[in-house]
C-alpha cells in the first residue's frame, strides 16, 4: 500500500512543536486518529513510527506529534534538548496543544472531520480522557496504560522540599538527564482541579471508549484502567496479557516490526474503530 508521510509539521501554541502525519493514499475522506504521548514521551519515541504506519495500512490518517513543552526542540525533536521548556510544562499547556492539534488536522482535506479518535498512552490517556470530555468534535476514545488521575506529585516531605525550593528533579533512566519539573506545575493543577478530575471527566464522557493495559504494568497498575472503565459509560476494557507499560516497545526500537504485545493492542483497536 502507498502511503504518504508529511514529517515534522510546525504547528505553535505557547512556542512552536512538530506533528507528523501518515496516511493511505485514498479518494475517500479517512477517519482522523490522534496519538498522545506520555511524560517522557515523544512522537518519534520507541515503535510509534511502526504505529503511525499501521493504523495507515488499516485506512486511518494518523497523527503523532510532541507536546510544545515536552523537552524536545524543532532542530532537535528526539532528544530532551531544551530542559527549561521541560521544567515549564503543565497540563493546562498539554491540553490547548492537544486542541490546535485536532483544529489542524480536522481540516486537512482528506480527513472526515466527523470521524475523529484520540489515542492516549500512559499520561497523555489522562489528558486525552479530558479532552474527549470537552472537545465536541471528538467521536471516539481509546486509551493504552492510562493513568485514572492527573494528581501524580511528590507527597508528604518531599511536596514540601517541592515547594521551598521551587524545582524537584527526576532521573531518566535512559538519558541520565536530571528532568526539571517547576512548581508552577503544581499550580497550575491546583487552579485547574476540577477541569484535571479524570474521574469527572469520564461521568461527562458519551464517546465510544476503549481502556486498554497490559497485565504486567510497571509503572501504572492496571487498577487505573478498571478505575476509568468504571466511571465511564460506553466503555470496555481489554488487558493485553504479560505486556508491560510500553508493550514491549523501548527507545531505541531497531526493530522493522512491532512488539507483539503492542501490535495485539493495535490488531484490539483496529477493531474497535471498525466496529458500527
Amino acid at each position: 500500500m502507498n502511503l504518504i508521510k508529511h514529517k515534522n509539521i510546525v504547528l505553535k501554541s505557547e512556542k512552536e512543536f512538530l506533528a507528523d502525519a501518515i496516511f493511505p493514499n485514498s479518494n475517500d475522506k479517512l477517519p482522523l486518529i490522534i496519538f498522545v504521548h506520555g511524560y517522557k514521551g515523544y512522537k518519534d519515541w520507541g515503535a510509534w513510527e511502526l504505529m503511525g504506519e499501521k493504523f495507515a495500512k488499516a485506512g486511518f490518517y494518523f497523527v503523532k506529534f510532541n507536546f510544545s513543552h515536552n523537552g524536545t526542540t524543532i532542530n532537535n525533536p528526539k532528544e530532551f534538548a531544551d530542559l527549561e521548556a521541560f521544567g515549564e510544562n503543565n497540563y493546562s499547556k498539554e491540553l490547548d496543544d492537544l486542541e490546535i492539534v485536532i483544529n489542524h488536522f480536522k481540516n486537512q482535506k482528506e480527513v472526515d472531520s466527523q470521524n475523529i479518535t484520540l489515542l492516549g498512552h500512559s499520561r497523555g490517556g489522562g489528558i486525552s480522557v479530558i479532552k474527549a470530555s470537552e472537545n465536541s468534535s471528538i467521536s471516539k476514545l481509546i486509551t493504552l496504560a492510562s493513568v485514572s488521575t492527573l494528581d501524580r506529585f511528590p507527597k508528604d516531605e518531599a511536596f514540601e522540599n517541592w515547594k521551598n525550593d521551587g524545582v524537584y528533579f527526576v532521573e531518566n533512566a535512559r538519558t541520565k538527564q536530571k528532568m526539571p519539573h517547576y512548581f508552577q506545575f503544581y499550580l497550575d493543577f491546583e487552579m485547574n482541579k476540577e477541569r484535571f478530575d479524570v474521574e469527572k471527566a469520564c461521568e461527562k464522557l458519551t464517546v465510544p471508549t476503549l481502556f486498554i493495559h497490559g497485565s504486567a504494568d510497571e509503572s501504572v497498575s492496571l487498577n487505573h484502567s478498571e478505575n476509568l472503565q468504571r466511571w465511564t459509560k460506553d466503555s470496555q476494557i481489554k488487558i493485553i496479557r504479560n505486556a508491560n507499560h510500553t508493550f514491549g516497545a523501548k527507545e531505541p526500537w531497531e526493530d522493522d516490526s512491532l512488539p507483539k504485545e503492542l501490535d495485539k493492542a493495535f490488531e484490539v483497536c483496529i477493531d474497535f474503530l471498525k466496529e458500527k
